[in-house]
């Protein structure tokens, strides 16, 4: 079910009533910050007053955790962190918690004239596209597939579907990346594109991004993906879990510092490099849940994304990180 507009409306008042109260700045800058005219910000301002936001101090909505999201801004240096209340939740009904979570942030978001990169495999990801309004008077330049092909056919045409509709629901005009995600060796990979203009242009256009919506992955195979089906083998992850890797953006390996893992397994990747996602200015990530807190702790220390949608739990391992960095030390 998608978010209520209440819910969308109580997220902008929110977040823009901490920016001015405990933040200390200008409705000016608030207006960069979130894409928005002076005076939408002084009509937030106001709503969150009548609302009861804003006291002496900012109360946020119950189920809100402002301050747990505060916190891990200020520790890791991000533009924005949204935590869900997710509690014991796990697998789909986590993905759709979170997915919920995201719309309203996607809404919130800049998008005019911008080339937006979208890793469409992502799970999360489809579910908040399935769920996303159409922005109004949209005017994306383009949304352009981050990776290429991966799992099984029938995931293949999830995603493209995911890429259409997000184009769609943004004015965009959609950059489809209709090869492997995986290939067999580099010299495939170069005969391939060699071969393929559009693979080229899809691949030229991550020079051009504005603005990334990708997951994050913990270093395996995860369901409905299969080893070795245009994806790494299990050996393959093993391979770079040996080398220190505890997480993937994109298929582009991380270690527990955030720093990347550089392998020949690179070499055989159609997607994003870690350079090229490095470059764009706003970089919003999706991701949570027990399995991946290592892989999220990276992309945090590595700086790699700077927006981050994540449950309760995961938010408070990356306040308290040290049995995670002992752990995956001895990896």
């Amino acid at each position: 079910m998608a978010p209520s507009r209440d819910t969308a409306s109580l997220r902008a008042m929110t977040r823009v009533a901490h920016l001015y109260h405990r933040r200390g700045l200008v409705q000016t800058e608030i207006a960069a910050e979130m894409g928005l005219s002076q005076a939408g910000v002084s009509r937030l301002l106001t709503a969150a007053a009548d609302r009861g936001i804003v006291r002496t101090i900012v109360v946020p909505p119950a189920g809100f955790h402002s301050d747990l999201e505060q916190a891990i801004e200020q520790r890791f240096g991000l533009r924005e962190v949204h935590v869900v209340a997710a509690g014991a939740l796990t697998g789909e009904r986590l993905t759709e918690a979170l997915a919920r979570a995201l719309v309203p942030v996607l809404q919130l978001t800049p998008i005019d004239r911008r080339s937006i990169g979208l890793t469409s495999w992502s799970r999360t990801l489809q579910s908040a596209v399935a769920t996303l309004p159409d922005f109004p008077r949209a005017t994306a330049r383009r949304v352009v597939e981050l990776l290429g092909d991966v799992g099984r056919p029938t995931l293949q045409h999830r995603a493209a579907l995911t890429t259409e509709r997000f184009a769609q629901a943004t004015g965009g005009e959609p950059v489809f990346l209709r090869a492997p995600g995986v290939v067999a060796t580099a010299r495939m990979r170069d005969a391939l594109l060699d071969g393929d203009p559009h693979a080229r242009r899809a691949l030229a256009s991550m020079d051009d991004i504005d603005l990334v919506l990708t997951g994050i992955g913990d270093a395996r195979a995860t369901r409905p993906l299969v080893a070795g089906e245009n994806f790494f083998t299990d050996d393959q992850f093993a391979a770079a879990r040996a080398q220190g890797a505890v997480g993937e953006i994109g298929l582009r390996f991380l270690n527990i510092d955030g720093e990347p893992v550089a392998s020949d397994l690179d070499e055989l990747v159609l997607g994003m490099e870690l350079a090229q996602l490095r470059r764009v200015p706003r970089r919003i990530a999706v991701a949570g849940g027990t399995g991946k807190h290592a892989a999220i702790l990276a992309a945090a220390r590595g700086r790699w994304i700077d927006v981050l949608v994540t449950d309760d739990g995961t938010a408070r391992s990356l306040l308290d990180p040290v049995s995670l960095d002992t752990s995956e030390r001895r990896i």
